[in-house]
């Protein structure tokens, strides 16, 4: 990973979808997402929810975001980490999500229809996750770690070079309201040299 890899302000991005609240604390945002929140196109479920909360700034090819949280929520797909968003029909969110009783880290991506891939992370809880979506050439690759732990290759997805994309921190509280996300940071960058070190 670049070290050249800046702070965003919280005022840099927009909302898509107000939160309940969004609370600048120094250089923490509390949010709280409206409850029943959520981002997900008809697979397998047959919906669509376009109603998550994500605070959003230009995401450019050859460039890298990243976005660390506090695991510190435990209802049944409570979620928070990174929207990269090109519209309503093609998307791609990457973070940690409670399913089944334990955090997973995962990645949802979506043209049209949505997919889904996790894998537990237990050993994440109480922790401060960042998590980290490169964009270079055809392709967004997503890692992440929580402190300073070796990186961890979470999703390579397909994404145009061409599309007009934004990215940045997003929540969502699918099966209740009252959720507390505490954002610890927002940093944008260059691009990674290469999918493997």
């Amino acid at each position: 990973m670049s070290a050249d890899i800046n702070p965003v302000d919280w005022s840099t991005g927009s909302w898509l979808n107000p939160p309940e609240r969004a609370d600048p604390a120094g250089p923490e945002l509390l949010v709280e997402p409206r409850g029943g929140s959520d981002f997900w196109r008809r697979t397998s479920y047959g919906f669509v929810h376009d109603d998550g909360s994500a605070l959003l700034a230009p995401f450019p090819a050859d460039s890298a975001v990243e976005v660390s949280f506090r695991l510190d929520y435990t209802a049944q797909f409570d979620q928070a980490g990174v929207l990269v968003r090109v519209d309503e029909r093609r998307w791609t969110k990457a973070g940690v999500e409670v399913s089944d009783g334990h955090p997973q880290v995962g990645a949802v991506v979506t043209d049209e229809h949505s997919d889904w891939s996790v894998a537990p992370v237990p050993e994440w809880s109480g922790r401060e996750v960042t998590v980290r979506v490169s964009r270079a050439g055809d392709a967004l690759t997503v890692r992440a770690r929580v402190a300073d732990e070796p990186w961890r290759l979470v999703r390579v997805a397909p994404l145009d070079p061409a599309a007009v994309a934004s990215a940045g921190p997003y929540c969502c509280s699918p099966s209740r309201g009252g959720l507390l996300v505490r954002f610890t940071g927002w940093r944008q960058g260059p691009a990674d040299e290469a999918l493997h070190p």
